[in-house]
């Protein structure tokens, strides 16, 4: 039986798998308005329906990639070593990324991906629902924040700046790449925004408030 059931996830997992990359490549060939749900579920060879049980909306085809990061900066301060600040562990957190280039970092010059972040932002759609995520992933960090005795009041406004912080690095960091910068080329400026960034949030507007 259980092995029934690990051969039945694998084959879900390799649908879902299947009507996502199918829309996304339609998505970035075509432009996201302009293909319709019936054009993806039969260049993936499933049914309307099969599509809609594994993605609710036509944005969850797209916004499913963020799905597994919603949660990410909650799991970063859990996973911080004994005494490290919260906000120190996200700083280092966020500067590995940058030097792996991960995509959600806005430093990755990969075409594709350069393409699918600037169809994220191009589409109203898709840049509403995504504040969705970005809401969820407050509420996951603020939790985390109260979880390590940070004040209710305090953990809720540092995670509201920390996400938003985040998602600001990541644009710039696009737009410069969109303007031809290589990954590269601009990873020292990067990493000094995303330091200047978190100093910031450590230390406050000060002089700048």
């Amino acid at each position: 039986m259980d092995q029934r059931m690990g051969l039945r996830e694998r084959k879900k997992e390799r649908t879902r798998e299947t009507i996502a990359a199918t829309a996304i490549r339609l998505f970035l060939d075509k432009g996201f308005d302009q293909v319709s749900i019936t054009e993806i579920a039969q260049a993936a060879e499933v049914s309307r329906r099969t599509l809609f049980a594994y993605f609710p909306t036509k944005e969850d085809l797209v916004l499913h990639r963020f799905a597994d990061h919603e949660s990410e900066a909650a799991r970063v301060v859990r996973a911080r070593p004994a005494g490290q600040p919260p906000l120190e562990a996200l700083r280092a957190a966020l500067l590995d990324a940058l030097a792996h280039r991960d995509p959600n970092t806005g430093l990755c010059d990969d075409p594709e991906v350069m393409a699918f972040l600037r169809m994220i932002l191009d589409t109203e759609g898709l840049a509403t629902r995504l504040t969705r995520y970005m809401a969820r992933g407050t509420d996951a960090l603020a939790e985390a924040l109260r979880e390590a005795d940070v004040d209710p009041l305090a953990a809720r406004l540092v995670a509201a700046q920390v996400i938003v912080v985040q998602r600001e690095l990541t644009v710039m960091n696009q737009e410069c790449l969109a303007g031809g910068a290589s990954a590269d080329d601009h990873y020292p400026e990067a990493v000094r925004a995303t330091e200047r960034a978190f100093d910031l949030l450590r230390d406050g507007l000060g002089q700048h408030g």
